[in-house]
């Protein structure tokens, strides 16, 4: 029982600790900044992130469709709800495991299926925002001094997912009965069929750019709301930043982590610290109330049932038969 409530309590503390140092380094000057605040970019910020949602949605239903099973809009959008708001509560990203339940109670998918989909997803959503941070990254460097380390960041996951692509192009040769083995295999070649062909290629990497893009947008439209002069190509470099160290399961749907590296890299162009701490805050903490209120919506959306499937992945009661049988 401790585990299982210090696995939770303990990122959460960390998470809760970073946001509060980084407000109280700054909590003289934070209400004057606020006061001169333009709100009607708030509601802007809003309603981007809300399109966000729907083409996350899009895309879901895209590679949803790659594996053989057919869903619409609402119940690919409502399963990223779900799962997403789940990951703002239990760590290590273990909220994405609630897209498999649902999808096997919905659809009597497999569960190599419902994890073969979060792999696509989650490739695609770090090679392209890292190639958006590989597009600006010239243009940054012209007129600012990036850290080596930011460079690294961009460099890694791009190589990384040119092995796994590697990887997938080469599956497929090897014949096993080691039971493991064979499942793996099972859940390559189902990431192979929704994701390796010209026209999921093209489409998924496309929708994942755009979806980025609009995530950039959500932030600069924060930017706008204080009326800092920050270029457009470090409001990009710091979502990518911010995502990458937020794709490292630290926290709780990356809340601290993300928010520091934001302020940090909004620091190096000059934005005065009280502002670029507000920024970062006001943007995540955005992001993960849409996140939220989806989440809710989509338990309703779902029904009673899925408040059950939310408990048991919080509890990690995942029976390995289920997991490995499929």
């Amino acid at each position: 029982m401790w585990k299982k409530i210090s696995a939770i309590v303990i990122p959460t503390l960390v998470a809760v600790g970073i946001v509060a140092y980084m407000l109280y380094r700054v909590w003289d000057d934070l209400l004057l900044t606020l006061e001169h605040a333009v709100m009607p970019f708030l509601f802007a910020a809003i309603g981007i992130c809300v399109a966000a949602w729907i083409l996350r949605g899009l895309r879901y239903r895209f590679i949803l469709q790659g594996l053989d099973i057919r869903k619409n809009l609402g119940f690919s959008t409502a399963c990223i709800f779900i799962s997403q708001t789940a990951n703002l509560i239990v760590p290590a990203r273990l909220g994405d495991l609630v897209r498999m339940f649902i999808l096997k109670h919905e659809d009597d998918a497999t569960y190599s299926q419902g994890f073969s989909s979060l792999v696509v997803e989650r490739v695609f959503d770090i090679l392209m925002i890292t190639v958006l941070g590989a597009l600006a990254l010239p243009f940054i460097l012209a007129v600012l001094a990036v850290p080596d380390w930011f460079v690294t960041a961009i460099v890694i996951p791009l190589a990384a997912g040119g092995i796994f692509f590697l990887v997938l192009l080469g599956s497929g040769r090897v014949k096993s009965e080691n039971r493991i083995i064979v499942v793996i295999q099972r859940m390559l070649d189902e990431v192979k069929q929704a994701s390796l062909n010209p026209r999921a290629l093209i489409a998924l990497s496309g929708s994942s750019l755009l979806i980025w893009f609009v995530d950039v947008l959500v932030c600069f439209a924060v930017v706008l709301m204080f009326q800092e002069p920050v270029p457009f190509g470090v409001v990009i470099l710091a979502i990518v930043i911010g995502n990458l160290v937020k794709a490292v399961p630290i926290t709780p749907g990356g809340v601290g982590t993300y928010e520091l590296a934001l302020a940090l890299t909004f620091g190096l162009a000059g934005t005065p610290a009280v502002t670029a701490t507000l920024i970062a805050v006001i943007d995540h903490l955005t992001k993960n109330l849409v996140t939220l209120i989806g989440g809710v919506g989509s338990i309703y959306y779902f029904g009673d049932w899925s408040m059950d499937l939310l408990k048991k992945a919080f509890n990690r009661e995942i029976e390995k038969e289920d997991t490995f049988g499929g």
